[in-house]
């Protein structure tokens, strides 16, 4: 397994490359987005660790483009803790947020669970195919979604809430199942990152797709409006 850092400090960067290398990742460090840039370009890797205070900009312009390699998990890890950086991250497509300064035993665990759920898959894109949702197209083999021919750039977690409320139209699918299916935990800190995840997602789509709250229980995807979902 191979692991990219995206760090410029020097300390901070051999602390994590002694961690991951103890649990048996080869290492990969990067101290600017230029050089994340170049190594994302040149190999694949299982996770990536990325600051957001980078030498020559901001990491989530590296995390934008990890998008484009969806078997990497991407955790940000970075001393910046307010609400605004967060869901800067997350929105930007982060599988989570850890702050400085945190433990290893935490790090290792959240590495775990990311890492898990892509390597096992997610069970909401195991049904393959397109799901039309009035204007929507859901295509699961391409990872993708348009409305009108135009695609919608949506996080993976996005992507996946949106496919399980889609293969669940008019029916309220419980957080809880939620979690558990795009997560694959039911820790609090996931549930907190659900309502950001869903709010994101809701500006995304618009009203295309009308995306109810049901208080205390879950959310549902409400039938199109004159066409079938």
């Amino acid at each position: 397994m191979r692991a990219l850092i995206v760090e410029n400090d020097d300390r901070v960067a051999r602390a994590l490359s002694r961690t991951l290398r103890g649990d048996g990742y080869d290492v990969e460090r990067a101290r600017s987005v230029e050089e994340a840039g170049r190594a994302i370009t040149a190999g694949d890797f299982a996770i990536a660790l990325v600051d957001l205070g980078l030498d020559d900009g901001d990491g989530v312009d590296v995390i934008r483009l990890l998008r484009d390699h969806p078997s990497t998990g991407v955790i940000v890890v970075t001393a910046r803790g307010e609400q605004a950086n967060r869901v800067r991250g997350l929105r930007a497509g982060a599988d989570d947020y850890l702050v400085k300064p945190f433990g290893v035993a935490e790090l290792l665990a959240r590495i775990e669970a990311v890492t898990r759920r892509l390597r096992v898959g997610h069970t909401v894109a195991a049904a393959r195919g397109s799901i039309r949702h009035g204007e929507l197209v859901i295509d699961q083999d391409r990872h993708e979604v348009a409305r009108h021919g135009a695609l919608l750039h949506l996080t993976r977690k996005e992507f996946d809430i949106l496919v399980l409320l889609a293969r669940n139209v008019g029916a309220v699918v419980e957080r809880d199942r939620i979690l558990d299916q795009v997560w694959q935990s039911t820790w609090e800190g996931s549930s907190r990152t659900l309502d950001t995840h869903m709010t994101s997602l809701r500006a995304k789509l618009g009203p295309s797709a009308a995306i109810a709250t049901v208080r205390g229980v879950g959310y549902r995807l409400e039938p199109a409006t004159g066409a079938a979902g």
